[in-house]
């Protein structure tokens, strides 16, 4: 998360590299609430509980210092238990800097959901700046009836200037069995990147995945949700939005888009 301290955000240029793991779980408190037994933050990822709907358990993920530069490894792992109810949100956008370590800077979020909770996933955007070299992964386990909303946005450079290059992994694992594997490759060195097949020269890019039980019995139906975006169903039972888009607030646009059409 983009912070100020530490380093420049202008330059990216830090100190040594940053090796860090925050974690967060949530329990059903047995009164119809959500405790939260584990609250840590770590390096640049600070966690602050935040006030939320009843029931529900929200947390805001803060930046402490900016990160992920250049050789960094941070990780955040977060379990939302039995019957726990879990919406999770940053303060502001993560910008991936270059640093003065050398290699690409590595992000990893481990999520887990058990029976009968629900995971609300909803971040700021992911901005990839000129220079910089990010490898993101996505983990996330679900029981039989768990409930996941996710949204990754990523922005390819701030305004004016060309992207660093950025990797990032989503893969999710229902009852132990593959539910979406996918990778994505954008900025130098990744082929193809901002022809007509995947970016065709737009500078944002994010999908929404929406896993509930409800639509084995009711699937979601495919529609076009603007020029540049669409819902389709999963074998699951989970739909996806995917989108494309000139900047981050359209891309906003298409991905809220998609949560209406999905209830």
């Amino acid at each position: 998360m983009s912070g100020a301290t530490g380093t420049s955000p202008a330059t990216g240029v830090s100190g040594p590299a940053v090796r860090a793991t925050a974690r967060l779980v949530a329990e059903a408190d047995g009164r119809g609430g959500t405790a939260l037994p584990v609250l840590a933050g770590d390096g640049p990822l600070a966690l602050r509980r935040t006030r939320g709907a009843v029931g529900e358990a929200w947390v805001t993920v803060v930046g402490a210092m900016s990160a992920p530069l250049g050789g960094d490894r941070i990780a955040l792992e977060v379990t939302a238990g039995p019957g726990a109810r879990l919406r999770v949100g940053s303060a502001a956008a993560t910008i991936a800097l270059p640093g003065r370590a050398a290699g690409p800077a590595y992000y990893e979020i481990r999520l887990t959901v058990a029976d009968g909770a629900t995971l609300h996933w909803l971040p700021e955007p992911l901005i990839s700046a000129h220079g910089s070299q990010l490898l993101m992964t996505t983990r996330v386990e679900l029981a039989p009836t768990a409930r996941l909303v996710l949204r990754e946005e990523q922005i390819l450079g701030r305004t004016g200037e060309s992207p660093g290059r950025l990797t990032s992994r989503l893969t999710v694992r229902r009852a132990g069995r593959p539910l979406l594997d996918q990778e994505l490759a954008h900025g130098p060195g990744a082929p193809g990147w901002d022809g007509g097949a995947v970016l065709g020269g737009h500078r944002a890019v994010g999908q929404l995945l929406v896993v509930d039980p409800a639509y084995d019995a009711r699937p979601i139906t495919p529609r076009t949700l603007a020029e540049t975006a669409v819902l389709t169903p999963l074998t699951g039972p989970a739909a996806l939005a995917t989108a494309v888009a000139p900047d981050a607030l359209h891309l906003r646009r298409a991905l809220d888009a998609a949560v209406a059409a999905v209830g």
